[in-house]
C-alpha cells in the first residue's frame, strides 16, 4: 500500500520551554500529520542525548529522553507549579534548542515533579519499575553515580565501581537510594507520555517510524552494565572502535568511537541482548529503521586512540544468521533498513534476503560527491523502498541548491523541472511521491521550503547539531490541505 509521512524530531517541535516535548504540539502535529493524508511520523532516536547532543550517543539504549517530557502535561495532572518551570531561562532563540540551558534548567523542574509522585505513592511506578526492572535498575544507578562523579565517564570512577563489585554495587545502591528513586521515576513519567501520544497517533491512523543507532555510547549504561557484550580489554577500554572510512561526508573518514560488539560472545547466547533490545524499541514504535544496516554484514573497526579512520579496517558481522534468529524470536515486525554509505554486493544480498525495504535518497541522485548516480532517480526505485529527499544527515532540498556543486544543481533543476513559482523544493517531494516507492518521507523543512539554517545533523561535526525547531503555527491548516492534494494526486492515500 502506497504511503507517505514527514520526519520530524520531537525535540522540534515548538514549546515554550526550550525544546520540543511529547505534549500538546506533538498531538497538534498528530492531527496535521492525519489532516494531510500522511500515515507517519518518523522521528529520530528518543532516548537521552549525550555527547555533542546526538541521540546517536546516548547515555542509554532503553530509557528515553528526560527533555521530552511534558511540563504542561505534568501541571494539568497537579505534580507542578506553572511557577516552577515558566519564567526560567529556555534560551533566547525559540528556533533552536539551548542544550545548555535544558542540562542547567530541566531536572531541577523534573525532581519537583518526582518528589510529588513518590510524596503521593504510585502504584502504576511500582509496576514499571518491576516491568523494565532489566535495564531500569542499572540505568538509574548508573546516572546516579554519573551525578554523584560530577558527569565523569564511567571509565573514570573508582575501581570497584568500574568493575561492578558487588560489595561496591550494594553500598552504591544504598548511598544513592534517593537519586536511584528520582531516575525511576523521570523514567516512568516519560513512558507515561510517551504511551499517550503512541495511542493518540494511533487512534488518529499515523504510525510511528523509530529509529535505533546500530552502535551504543562508550559511556553508557548498556557498556557499564553489560561489558562481556562489548569488545574491551582487561581495563574495560576497547581496543579497536567503530567508524566508516572516507566518503561523500569526509575526506578522513569518520571516528565515531563507540565500542564494538563481541558478536561471537552474542551468538554463544543467542543474541539475547540486541534482541531485547529490539524488542524494546517496538514497545515504543510501529516501524524501526535500523541505522547502519550494513554493519550487519561487514563493520569498520579503527585502532583506539586514533583521530581518523585510517588504518581501520572491515571485519564480518554476524550476517543473515542474526535477522534469522531475530524472525523466531519476535516474528515479523517493521524494519526499515538504512542501508546507505559504501555498499558491497554481499551487504546487497545481505538486504535481499531479509526482505527489509532500504532507503533511496534523492538528492544522491544528482550530488556528484556522492557518487549514487541513477540508482537513486525514481524511475530505478523498487517498490520496497522507503524515498527521501534527503534524511536528518542531509541538507534541505533549498539549502542543497545552494551548497552542491553548479553542473549538479543544473542537472537536478532540469530533470525534475523545478518551478521557482511553485517553490523548487516541492519539486524535489513531488518526484518521490510519484515514485513507486511503498512509502515516501520528506523532511518537514521541506515542507517549510527552509534553507540549509534548519538542517538536523552535518556528521563529522559536534556543535550547532540536533537544535532546529519550528515556530508555532508551521503545521498551519493550509499547508495540511496542500499536502493532502498531493497525497490524492500521487495515490498516496
Amino acid at each position: 500500500m502506497r504511503a507517505a509521512g514527514i520526519l520530524m524530531p520531537v525535540t522540534s517541535l515548538p514549546s515554550p520551554w526550550g525544546v520540543g516535548t511529547l505534549g500538546a504540539a506533538a498531538r497538534r502535529f498528530v492531527d496535521f500529520l492525519a489532516a494531510a493524508g500522511m500515515s507517519v511520523w518518523q522521528v529520530l532516536p528518543v532516548v537521552p542525548s549525550g555527547f555533542g547532543d546526538s541521540p546517536y550517543q546516548s547515555f542509554s539504549t532503553f530509557a528515553g529522553n528526560p527533555y521530552l517530557i511534558d511540563l504542561d502535561d505534568l501541571a494539568a495532572q497537579g505534580l507542578l507549579e506553572p511557577s516552577e518551570y515558566a519564567e526560567r531561562p529556555w534560551g533566547d532563540d525559540p528556533e533552536r534548542v539551548d542544550y545548555g540551558a535544558l542540562y542547567r534548567e530541566r531536572f531541577d523542574v523534573l525532581r519537583c515533579a518526582t518528589g510529588r509522585l513518590l510524596a503521593a505513592g504510585c502504584s502504576g511506578l511500582d509496576a514499571f519499575c518491576v516491568r523494565e526492572a532489566a535495564w531500569l535498575d542499572d540505568y538509574a544507578l548508573f546516572m546516579a553515580l554519573k551525578d554523584a562523579h560530577g558527569g565523569a565517564p564511567w571509565d573514570r570512577w573508582e575501581d570497584g565501581l568500574r568493575r561492578r563489585q558487588p560489595d561496591a554495587i550494594a553500598r552504591a545502591r544504598e548511598d544513592h537510594a534517593d537519586d536511584i528513586q528520582l531516575w525511576k521515576a523521570v523514567q516512568y513519567l516519560f513512558f507515561r507520555q510517551w504511551e499517550a501520544l503512541h495511542a493518540y497517533a494511533g487512534a488518529a491512523g499515523v504510525r510511528i517510524m523509530g529509529d535505533l543507532p546500530f552502535y551504543v555510547a562508550g559511556d553508557s549504561a548498556d557498556v557499564w552494565s553489560r561489558p562481556e557484550q562489548f569488545e574491551l580489554d582487561g581495563q574495560l577500554r576497547p581496543h579497536e572502535i567503530a567508524g566508516v572510512p572516507p566518503d561523500a561526508f569526509s575526506e578522513i573518514g569518520q571516528v565515531w568511537g563507540n565500542p564494538l560488539f563481541d558478536w561471537e560472545r552474542m551468538r554463544e547466547d543467542g543474541y539475547r541482548w540486541w534482541f531485547d533490545r529490539v524488542r524494546a524499541q517496538f514497545a515504543l514504535y510501529d516501524i524501526v529503521r535500523i541505522d547502519h544496516f550494513r554493519g550487519f554484514d561487514s563493520y569498520f573497526a579503527i585502532p583506539a586512540g586514533s583521530t581518523t579512520a585510517a588504518g581501520g579496517r572491515w571485519r564480518p558481522g554476524p550476517g543473515i544468521e542474526f535477522f534469522r534468529a531475530l524472525k523466531e524470536e519476535l516474528g515479523a515486525v517493521d524494519i526499515v533498513a538504512e542501508d546507505l554509505g559504501y555498499l558491497t554486493p554481499s551487504v546487497r544480498a545481505l538486504l535481499a534476503d531479509t526482505g527489509f525495504p532500504g532507503m533511496k535518497i534523492l538528492e544522491f541522485a544528482f550530488d556528484s560527491r556522492d557518487g549514487g548516480g541513477a540508482s537513486y532517480l525514481p524511475f530505478s526505485y523498487p517498490t520496497n523502498c522507503v524515498a527521501y529527499v534527503g534524511t536528518h544527515d542531509n541538507d534541505t532540498a533549498l539549502g542543497w541548491l545552494v551548497t552542491a556543486l553548479p553542473d549538479d544543481v543544473a542537472h537536478a533543476r532540469a530533470y525534475l523541472h523545478l518551478d521557482p513559482a511553485e517553490g523548487e523544493g516541492w519539486g524535489f517531494m513531488r518526484a518521490i511521491w510519484a515514485s513507486p516507492a511503498d512509502l515516501a518521507i520528506v523532511q518537514m523543512q521541506d515542507l517549510l521550503e527552509l534553507g540549509s539554517e534548519a538542517r538536523i545533523n552535518v556528521p563529522s561535526t559536534t556543535g550547532g547539531n540536533w537544535c532546529w525547531r519550528a515556530v508555532p503555527g508551521f503545521d498551519s491548516d493550509e499547508l495540511a490541505a496542500r499536502v493532502r492534494r498531493n497525497m490524492e494526486l500521487y495515490y498516496r492515500i
